[in-house]
C-alpha cells in the first residue's frame, strides 16, 4: 500500500493520488505555455516535501479533466446561481477558488485524515463545509437542499469504488435531488485491468486498483437504465498542448471503436420530476 505523510498527516491508498493529481494541475499551470491556471495548487505543490516524482511524467489530462469540471460548475451556478456544489472525494482539488464563486455553498466530503490537510494548507472559506464520511455514506446528502439545485462532482473517484456501489450511489442520487445533475469521470475495462494486475507509474509507486470502469457507449445507456437520470453527455476536454490540442486526435477519439478505449467525463442530469420524460442527448451518448 502506498502511503505519503503531508503535515503529519499518513494519506494512503486511494487518499495518497490526491497528490499524483496535484502535481499534475501544479505542473501544468506552472508552464508558460498552458492556458490552465490554478495558483492554489501551484502553492500546494510548493509547500509540500514530498517525492513527487514517484508518479512518473507528469500528465496533461488531470488538469484538462479539472478545466472541464470547471466550466460543469459555472454553467450549473449561471442557472441555479443558489445551488450547491458536493464535492465527492475532493482530497486536494482546488476547484472552488478556481470557478471564481466564493458565494456558492461548497460541500467537502473526503476522508477525515485529506480534510485536515486541506484544513492546514488551504485558506478558510466560511461557505466550504468539511464532512468527514465516505462518498458512499448517504448521509452528506442530508446537509443539501434539493429545492436550490445540486451538483455533485466525483472527479477521480468512481473508478476506485466496488461497481455495484458506484450505479447505486447514481441511483439514490438521482432520486433524491430531482432537476440536479453529477458529473464524474471514468476509464475503459483495458485500463481497469492494467490496474488490477498492478500498474507502475514508476518504480516507487504503484497506482490502487480501479475495478469500476464505464466506456462512453454504456455512460450514456445510463439515461435509460437508471430511473430519474435523463440525460447523459459525454464532455469534452478544453484544448492542451501539443497533441492534446489536435483537432484530427479528437475527431478520431469521437470515433467507434476508439471512444470506448478512452477516458471519459459524464455529465449526468436527473429528472426535474418524477414524470418528466426520458431524453439521452449529446455528441454521442444514449447507447446509440
Amino acid at each position: 500500500m502506498s502511503k505519503a505523510r503531508v503535515n503529519g498527516e499518513v494519506l494512503e491508498g486511494v487518499a495518497a493520488t490526491s497528490l499524483w493529481t496535484l502535481r499534475n494541475r501544479a505542473v501544468e499551470a506552472m508552464n508558460p505555455r498552458s492556458d490552465f491556471e490554478d495558483p492554489w495548487s501551484v502553492r500546494l505543490y510548493e509547500s509540500i516535501d514530498y517525492d513527487f516524482d514517484r508518479f512518473g511524467r507528469p500528465s496533461q489530462s488531470h488538469p484538462l479533466r479539472a478545466g472541464a469540471i470547471d466550466a460543469a460548475v459555472r454553467g450549473y451556478l449561471a442557472a441555479h446561481p443558489a445551488a450547491t456544489i458536493v464535492a465527492l472525494g475532493e482530497g486536494l482539488q482546488t476547484t472552488y477558488w478556481r470557478t471564481g464563486r466564493p458565494d456558492v455553498d461548497w460541500l467537502s466530503v473526503d476522508a477525515a485524515a485529506v480534510l485536515d490537510v486541506r484544513a492546514r494548507l488551504l485558506p478558510p472559506e466560511p461557505r466550504i463545509i468539511p464532512l468527514a464520511v465516505s462518498a458512499l455514506d448517504r448521509s452528506w446528502r442530508d446537509r443539501v437542499d434539493p429545492a436550490r439545485g445540486v451538483l455533485i462532482v466525483a472527479e477521480g473517484l468512481f473508478m476506485y469504488l466496488p461497481p455495484a456501489e458506484v450505479l447505486a450511489l447514481i441511483a439514490d442520487c438521482a432520486q433524491r435531488f430531482p432537476g440536479g445533475q453529477l458529473i464524474f469521470d471514468s476509464i475503459p475495462a483495458w485500463f481497469s485491468r492494467r490496474t488490477l494486475a498492478g500498474l507502475n507509474l514508476s518504480d516507487r509507486y504503484t497506482a490502487p486498483p480501479m475495478p469500476f470502469h464505464l466506456s462512453v457507449t454504456e455512460a450514456g445507456r445510463l439515461a435509460t437504465e437508471i430511473p430519474q437520470v435523463v440525460r447523459a453527455v459525454d464532455v469534452a476536454l478544453p484544448p492542451g498542448r501539443g497533441l492534446w490540442r489536435s483537432r484530427v486526435l479528437r475527431r478520431l477519439s469521437n470515433l467507434p471503436p476508439l471512444r470506448d478505449r478512452r477516458p471519459s467525463l459524464t455529465l449526468l442530469t436527473f429528472a426535474g420530476h418524477p414524470g418528466e420524460a426520458r431524453r439521452a442527448t449529446g455528441r454521442d451518448l444514449g447507447g446509440s
